[in-house]
């Protein structure tokens, strides 16, 4: 009985430790099937390897990212066309500039918005320098008089009017005609000074915050409508000829004024007989984006050689901008302001400053300009 009880437990035993065995395979062969489908954490080199140097590998919700906006500008300088943080009512300064050989470089050219260039007595040019949108502290001059039709100039911007000195015409405008000016000699003399390294007449000089603070002084509004000009980046001399090189003659046949144009910069560069002209304090060569040239009747009056200029019929007129020129005509508007007219259409400025020069129209307007393309004989060199 006992031997056969002993069997019996044997049996039950080997069936048990035959099950467990069975289980355990089980267990290990549903592992192994997870294994091979990736799912489990068993390292697989096919998945592992990178991907194809030719492929990029990027989350699937990344998005492009725009670049930050720029904001246009809100406001433009007013003679210029350039961009201004604050609107451009600040009263425009424009100061008589002496020209002679004698007072040159001079200082302050390089931050006037607008540089007018005209004949005065004996054929040498003085320069009407209009600064609005500079908040520039340094040198202007040296300064020098005034006459009537420079008058005429400065106050086409509503500008104070800053000279030392004017002829018996032009007083008599100045003081009884109501005009905002500072004189030197006769009103404003606290507002100029004189430098020791130039001898008198060419030593005198301001700064806008001086000139500025005899206007306040003197009671003139610090804030005008500035007239409005068209600007455009492209300009208005498509199809217009070649201007890489320009060349003026006033009057005097050894007073030379050119320009060469730099295409990298869209500005040219100015020349005084064939050298450059400079600022004293920078050293830099003044250069302008766009120039003008205007044809006027000129007439000599007196034997001190005064000139009457007419600023109020129009005439002809050149544009020179981005290397290029186009024929025009000058006209004075019901508003004083003078514009360039072609096609009943007014041609706009490259934004920039721009140079303005009267030139007579005897013996022709033509014979006072020569235009070339780079390197042309007609144009002066450095």
């Amino acid at each position: 009985m006992d031997k056969r009880r002993d069997a019996r437990v044997r049996e039950r035993l080997n069936d048990r430790q035959a099950l467990l065995r069975f289980g355990l395979l089980l267990a290990l062969a549903a592992m192994l099937a997870l294994a091979g489908c990736g799912g489990g954490n068993t390292p697989n080199a096919a998945n592992d390897a990178p991907p194809p140097a030719n492929e990029t590998t990027e989350p699937a919700d990344t998005e492009p990212v725009d670049p930050p906006a720029v904001d246009p500008p809100q406001f433009v300088a007013p003679l210029t066309g350039l961009p201004q943080d604050e609107e451009p009512k600040q009263r425009p300064i424009a100061v008589m500039v002496n020209n002679f050989a004698a007072a040159r470089p001079q200082s302050g050219l390089p931050n006037a918005d607008v540089v007018w260039e005209v004949l005065a007595e004996g054929g040498i040019t003085r320069l009407v320098a209009v600064f609005q949108s500079t908040p520039s502290t340094s040198p202007i001059g040296p300064i020098r008089s005034n006459r009537p039709y420079l008058i005429r100039i400065g106050e086409a911007y509503r500008a104070v009017l800053a000279h030392a000195g004017a002829s018996t015409d032009a007083y008599d405008l100045l003081q009884h005609h109501g005009k905002p000016y500072l004189d030197e000699i006769s009103n404003a003399g606290a507002y100029f000074y004189r430098e020791s390294f130039r001898k008198a007449p060419h030593n005198l000089y301001s700064n806008l915050e001086k000139l500025r603070a005899g206007a306040a002084k003197k009671g003139y509004d610090e804030t005008v409508d500035i007239p409005a000009y068209s600007w455009s980046e492209a300009g208005a001399t498509a199809g217009g000829t070649d201007a890489s090189e320009v060349e003026l003659h006033f009057l005097l046949k050894d007073y030379v004024v050119s320009y060469t144009y730099d295409p990298a910069a869209k500005l040219y560069a100015r020349f005084i007989n064939g050298k450059p002209h400079t600022d004293l304090e920078s050293k830099a060569q003044l250069t302008a984006a766009n120039l003008v040239v205007l044809g006027a009747k000129h007439r000599t009056y007196d034997d001190y050689g005064r000139l009457e200029i007419d600023l109020e019929s129009g005439g002809p007129a050149v544009l020179i901008q981005l290397g290029k020129a186009v024929d025009c005509a000058w006209v004075r508007g019901a508003d004083g302001v003078i514009r360039l007219m072609k096609d009943g259409q007014e041609l706009p400025f490259v934004p920039g400053h721009t140079f303005y020069h009267i030139v007579p129209l005897t013996p022709t307007f033509e014979s006072h300009l020569k235009l070339g393309a780079a390197g042309s004989a007609t144009s002066q060199q450095p």
